[in-house]
């Protein structure tokens, strides 16, 4: 009944849109995409969008850019509904029923950004992989990888379980095997020259509006230190901040992130080799401490701060508290925070934020202090795990059970 409320809700308020010739945010520029013509002309040269992210897009399009809006809502409705099942057990499991509801409340906060961009296709599919974790790692890898060809931001899930599961070449395999796939059908199609062009796309952006580390420079923008201020870059169609040092910080985002990405590789691998010593390694917990951890480094390290990357997270925190509901119950109520606040964001009140309105700066200033929060809170449970082996485990094996967590 949740989902359907939730959905059906949604397919409402977007056909509204639809009766009225339109789309909405960015479904806006797919719709022109997928009108101008699959592949080959979908996208301006170069291409912003790894190719499979082109597959929504293309069967949203299949009806005419009439409909589109109501088939994309339809198409990510669908993908949510197998998640949602995935993640309680087809109602069986009731730690996964709470957690479905848990993610249903949090859609229904993002839904004007989940429903309106390729994240939103892309987190069930996450959910759908990760939910096989070290169970079926080539399933999880191939399932994984295909959505990181459809948006980079999967990624940070292929990390870790390639850190935590025993048989790490079925993860280089499933990995490889869909990436062999998707060169295929872009050379099938003759796009094989813009497979790769999401790599280099970004690299020349500024400091966007709303990213974590552009905190001081919002603040500067507002209260007019320095020179600093907010702009639209109109050429990639993000709101973006200047001002003293801001040139820098921006060449320095993606060394620094990398320097993160590494660093918290080598934490899980620690933690795994610690809690193997011990003899009571949790890889699905390290699994998803990984995660979140990687994935909110994604956005905190991030020189670009779009809303919908608050999208990225549900999974994963949906997933924990499926498994662990005690333990994951600080990040949820943590990233259903984070979801009012970007509501507040965007769609209520982003023009009063991107014209220095102080009182919005405020709303993003808090919501970037969680997300902070988050990800130190991931990155200590990843280090707890190490050093102490997964909660869960230690209750089983105090309470006399040899199987339980411990054995998963």
């Amino acid at each position: 009944m949740g989902y359907l409320l939730v959905h059906l809700g949604y397919l409402a308020y977007f056909l509204v849109y639809v009766f009225q010739g339109q789309a909405f945010s960015d479904t806006n520029i797919y719709r022109d995409w997928a009108a101008s013509g699959f592949p080959q002309n979908v996208q301006p040269s170069p291409w912003v969008y790894p190719f499979a992210g082109l597959l929504p897009i293309w069967i949203s399009g299949l009806f005419g850019p009439g409909p589109f809006l109501a088939v994309w809502v339809i198409l990510i409705s669908i993908l949510d509904g197998v998640a949602l099942g995935i993640l309680s057990r087809w109602g069986k499991s009731p730690e996964g029923v709470r957690a479905a509801w848990w993610w249903l409340v949090f859609i229904a906060l993002l839904g004007n950004l989940g429903f309106a961009r390729v994240d939103g296709v892309t987190a069930p599919i996450v959910l759908m992989g990760l939910s096989l974790g070290v169970a079926s790692p080539f399933a999880a890898t191939a399932i994984l990888a295909f959505a990181t060809w459809m948006k980079v931001w999967p990624a940070a899930a292929l990390v870790p379980l390639f850190a935590v599961v025993r048989d790490r070449w079925k993860v280089v395999a499933g990995g490889a095997a869909v990436t062999a796939l998707v060169a295929l059908v872009a050379a099938v199609l003759g796009v094989t020259s813009h497979l790769f062009d999401f790599l280099t796309t970004q690299g020349s952006r500024g400091m966007q509006l709303e990213a974590t580390f552009t905190t001081p420079w919002l603040w500067m923008s507002v209260l007019h230190i320095g020179g600093a201020q907010m702009y639209m870059n109109n050429e990639i169609n993000s709101m973006q901040v200047d001002g003293p040092g801001s040139t820098v910080a921006s060449a320095l985002m993606q060394p620094l992130f990398v320097v993160i990405a590494l660093a918290v590789a080598a934490v899980i691998f620690w933690a795994l080799h610690e809690g193997k010593k011990r003899g009571h390694e949790d890889r699905s917990e390290l699994l998803l401490a990984g995660a979140l951890t990687m994935v909110s480094a994604f956005i905190v390290f991030n020189k670009v701060g779009s809303p919908q990357f608050m999208v990225w997270l549900g999974p994963v925190v949906a997933l924990g508290l499926a498994q662990d509901r005690r333990s994951w119950r600080l990040p949820a109520i943590l990233l259903i925070a984070i979801g009012v606040a970007t509501y507040f964001i965007y769609p209520l009140y982003y023009d009063a934020l991107s014209h220095n309105n102080p009182y919005m700066a405020m709303v993003l200033t808090l919501r970037n202090l969680m997300l902070v929060g988050l990800f130190v809170w991931s990155g200590m449970r990843l280090v707890r795990l190490g050093r102490r082996g997964a909660p869960a485990a230690d209750e089983a094996l105090r309470a006399g059970s040899g199987s339980g967590a411990a054995g998963r």
